[in-house]
């Protein structure tokens, strides 16, 4: 089936477009710090603790100052905290002050626990234009059920994706899908009639052919 993908995903976007990222944050600073946070973690985990950490660590600076073993006191809770902790210390570090995190796809890769798929939300909710498309675990499961993209791989869906759609409306492609299989698109149970997508979707129409 022949899908014009551009036309298609407006359904999509008109249900999730501009939706804030689950995480809740209430600066640049926090985003990037619960971000990296969040990686093989979920993101209702990282807002409980975010609170105590954002006591301690209100800024940057004060994070720059923190010791690594300080800071997995604090998140010691969270999915694979030793790096992360490393991570959040070295960036802390580098970056220095709130002010001078930078907005950038190369500029935030560059950083500790910041990959593509992070620094790609950080862009999208920081307002700034987009570099990428969002692939985080949910897109990863949706692109190809949808038929979009193919691949288990996260650049490479992400590079499809890329292709497939014009660059005005990457940054809410990528977290319009994420949405969608956070919300109707599950692992096990998807709730296909529910779904705004299912004229278009490989998956659907396979299982209902």
């Amino acid at each position: 089936m022949e899908v014009n993908w551009p036309k298609n995903i407006e359904p999509l976007l008109r249900q999730y477009s501009k939706r804030k990222h689950p995480l809740d944050y209430e600066n640049r600073y926090q985003l990037v710090v619960m971000v990296i946070l969040s990686a093989q973690d979920s993101d209702k985990h990282i807002n409980e603790i975010a609170k105590d950490f954002f006591k301690v660590y209100p800024t940057m600076s004060h994070l720059a100052k923190a010791s690594v073993e300080d800071i997995q006191g604090i998140i010691s809770s969270v999915r694979n905290f030793g790096n992360k902790s490393n991570w959040l210390s070295k960036l802390a570090k580098t970056v220095g002050e709130d002010s001078k995190i930078p907005n950038t796809m190369q500029e935030l890769t560059k950083l500790s626990g910041i990959g593509r798929k992070s620094a790609n939300v950080i862009i999208r909710e920081s307002g700034f234009e987009a570099e990428g498309i969002i692939v985080d675990l949910h897109v990863l499961r949706v692109a190809p059920r949808l038929g979009v993209a193919e691949g288990t791989n996260p650049e490479k869906i992400e590079k499809q994706l890329m292709s497939v759609f014009p660059k005005p409306i990457w940054n809410e492609v990528g977290m319009a899908i994420s949405f969608l299989g956070r919300e109707i698109c599950r692992p096990s149970k998807p709730k296909c009639n529910e779904c705004v997508m299912n004229a278009v979707c490989n998956y659907y129409n396979s299982q209902n052919s």
